[in-house]
């Protein structure tokens, strides 16, 4: 069972009290976009098989979203972090690139 810290209550929640909220740190497209711009943000996800960026929200627990690093493969967790967050902390960065050396975020 995959088993997230919650950065915003401290809380280690367990997946049964968590709703996945899809990728991170996607560009949301504003008034005045193209239409593809707009179907690109609503429909086009990346979906790899290793590390991945992704929001949560405990749902059955503070409340709050939050994001989270893991391996997809393994179910790892790197680490969890505050959604107002524009990247991964250093240290969770630098918790990947020990395991996996070329990764890099956005790639």
């Amino acid at each position: 069972m995959l088993t997230l810290p919650c950065p915003c209550c401290g809380a280690d929640a367990a997946e049964i009290e968590l709703v996945p909220g899809g990728e991170a740190h996607l560009k949301r497209e504003g008034p005045g976009a193209s239409d593809e711009a707009v179907e690109r943000y609503l429909f086009e996800r990346e979906n790899p098989k290793g590390v991945v960026l992704e929001r949560w929200r405990h749902a059955y627990g503070c409340g709050k979203w939050f994001l989270a690093a893991r391996d997809s493969v393994t179910m790892e967790v790197y680490g969890t972090y505050p959604a107002q967050t524009h990247e991964p902390p250093q240290e969770i960065r630098d918790r990947i690139a020990r395991r996996h050396p070329d990764w890099a975020q956005g790639a």
